[in-house]
């Protein structure tokens, strides 16, 4: 199967800009907490911040970089391969958007833009499009919960994998 090499370098561009405007913000993000103490893990604190763009930024490189191999794999005739690389492409990006749960509000420009991006890609399942407005909807950062037994409660109300 011959993938489509023109739709492949469209979602790679998403993704690529997607991912700078991540970087960008983690670097913002660095500068900002320098010196803040770590000790603090609650949803929202600087440690979970940082934590959830750095989640956020792997997750779009790693989606970028199976999207680049599977165009690679495509051109060199390796379509096996180039199928799977896509499909890899394709899973629900890990940490995407669920980092954001983790981060201050407001969530900065650079970070709303990405996500936005990500979500009007129409590369991933619908599922990841919606977690991308729930996110951006949220008034405050909602990881990790200060009651757990809560939270586990509302993600089986909404049908949620664990």
């Amino acid at each position: 199967m011959t993938l489509d090499l023109p739709e492949l370098v469209r979602v790679g561009g998403v993704l690529e800009e997607a991912h700078a405007l991540l970087e960008a913000e983690r670097e913002r993000l660095e500068a900002l907490y320098k010196g803040s103490g770590t000790a603090d893990v609650s949803a929202g604190s600087p440690s979970q911040t940082l934590h959830g763009i750095r989640d956020m930024a792997g997750a779009v490189a790693q989606a970028r970089q199976q999207v680049a191999l599977a165009a690679g794999y495509s051109v060199l005739g390796l379509d096996r391969r180039a199928d799977h690389a896509l499909k890899m492409a394709r899973m629900d990006p890990v940490s995407f958007p669920s980092g954001a749960d983790r981060m201050v509000r407001p969530l900065g420009e650079a970070t709303v833009r990405a996500m936005e991006l990500v979500r009007d890609l129409g590369f991933f399942r619908t599922e990841v499009a919606v977690a991308v407005d729930v996110a951006l909807a949220a008034p405050q950062a909602t990881y990790p919960p200060a009651d757990w037994d809560a939270w586990m409660r509302e993600r089986r109300f909404r049908g949620e994998r664990f």
